[in-house]
């Protein structure tokens, strides 16, 4: 699995962070989520496709590599 994020698009919610902290944080000044492991091991594979599934705005992308 591979994540990336649309910064741009990220409106501070924090969901990510909470359902997958080893994965996303945010940042201290605007609260906009920082992705801390693009590439997660496979135990976080669920929590990474949870916070990606509630994300409000959908700033957060999976790809499968399938």
């Amino acid at each position: 699995m591979k994540i990336t994020v649309d910064e741009a698009s990220c409106c501070g919610a924090g969901q990510c962070v909470l359902l997958a902290p080893e994965v996303f944080d945010q940042r201290d000044d605007d609260g906009i989520v920082v992705l801390l492991d693009a590439e997660p091991a496979a135990d976080q594979h669920a929590a990474v496709r949870e916070a990606a599934a509630v994300c409000p705005v959908a700033a957060i992308q999976l790809d499968s590599g399938n």
